[in-house]
């Protein structure tokens, strides 16, 4: 089959790779019918070579039709459409029935330290191959594969795989109180459902991003829009008495704007050999902090900042002291996609569309188009908020 693969920094290739098969009773392996790009695949893109081996297949954020069901699957057949959560989780053990699938501790990844395994997202995270080609095989299908309608669009699903209870979460954590304000930095795909969400929730929503395209698409939806600039912390507690909101979602991660040094330290990383950049990544690694440390002036004392953006590092400097005196309380974490798919189900089936789940999408393509994609969204060029990848 097809599939999209790391090759090395900042190149990706689509090429022929081996089918994935039935491997234990409790898998199944669907067609891919679309397959998005998102954020944290640009993570790996970018930044986590040292992590990745060539002809790794990623993609995470999948759904499909069935075609193959293990011996063991009871609630799958043959022909049923299914979304597909990022998350890789067993859905029986303690941390599964405590709504943290992502701490799942059937797919724990102990070696490195790290929680779940994830669809194509390197060996920190169990090296199982992703769904940006043309089949993928699900694990523990029966939790794993979301059964959805055979009549509404893709888009209307997809994004179910991970950006929008992502959003979801992060909105939850944030813990805004009954008509408060939510500021949302960065309005990439996941900070535009986060904003709607909250819209949706009855908040008033600031959102920031230096993108025109990003801001007008959230405009679109009711959010007050900023741009990025150096009064923006100032800006924003002039339009909240003064005291910033009562909850800020970083939804921007490592690769924030600003911190030029930790920008190239990250680079520089990515080029040394692997054994090495990994002791690098895993004893002295920082990220580009702009976005949380924004995050953490900007919100009102005893108020809350809730982190989706994905971080790496394991020594980033952090203002502790004035953490402390605001008395910021800070969640944060991979998305638990399977605790939160109730909830938003019944929203993207809805006539309505009331998260607005049929405009996000701005560049659909065919697979074979995925390494210009990829440097597309990485750059921010044409407009690039979402791409779908059609196999």
């Amino acid at each position: 089959m097809k599939a999209l693969t790391w090759q090395n920094t900042k190149k990706v290739e689509v090429i022929e790779v081996p089918d994935p098969v039935i491997e234990k009773p409790t898998d199944v392996v669907i067609r891919i019918t679309s397959a998005a790009i998102c954020g944290s695949d640009l993570h790996l893109y970018n930044v986590m070579g040292p992590f990745l081996a060539k002809n790794d297949v990623l993609g995470h954020e999948n759904m499909g039709i069935v075609e193959q069901v293990g011996a063991a699957v009871t609630t799958l057949s043959v022909g049923d459409r299914v979304v597909i959560p990022f998350v890789i989780a067993c859905g029986d053990c303690f941390m599964c029935n405590q709504g943290l699938t992502t701490q799942c501790e059937t797919t724990q990844n102990r070696d490195s330290g790290t929680g779940a395994s994830l669809y194509g997202f390197s060996e920190l995270y169990g090296s199982v191959p992703g769904g940006q080609a043309e089949r993928l095989r699900v694990p523990f299908a029966d939790f794993n594969a979301v059964k959805v309608g055979a009549d509404l669009p893709d888009e209307r699903y997809l994004f179910l795989s991970d950006i929008l209870p992502t959003a979801w979460q992060g909105v939850q954590y944030a813990d805004v109180p009954a008509g408060g304000t939510l500021a949302v930095i960065g309005l990439g795909p996941v900070g535009q459902f986060a904003s709607r969400i909250g819209r949706h929730l009855g908040f008033r929503v600031l959102g920031v991003d230096p993108v025109p395209e990003r801001r007008e698409m959230a405009a679109r939806h009711g959010v007050e829009v900023f741009d990025l600039d150096d009064d923006i912390v100032a800006t924003l507690r002039a339009t909240t008495d003064g005291r910033g909101p009562d909850s800020v979602v970083d939804a921007v991660g490592m690769e924030a704007h600003g911190n030029p040094a930790a920008a190239f330290t990250q680079y520089a990383a990515g080029l040394l050999p692997d054994a090495v950049a990994k002791k690098v990544f895993t004893t002295v690694g920082v990220d580009r902090l702009a976005a949380l440390h924004m995050a953490l002036d900007l919100v009102r004392r005893g108020g809350t900042v809730s982190v989706s953006g994905v971080y790496s590092g394991v020594a980033d400097p952090m203002p502790l002291m004035n953490m402390f005196d605001k008395q910021i309380q800070l969640r944060m974490g991979q998305c638990n996609v399977q605790r939160w798919i109730g909830d938003l189900l019944p929203l993207v089936e809805d006539p309505t569309d009331p998260l607005g789940v049929m405009d996000l999408v701005t560049h659909r393509v065919p697979l074979d188009r995925a390494p210009e994609m990829y440097e597309t969204f990485s750059a921010k060029d044409d407009g690039c908020i979402k791409v779908v990848l059609t196999p």
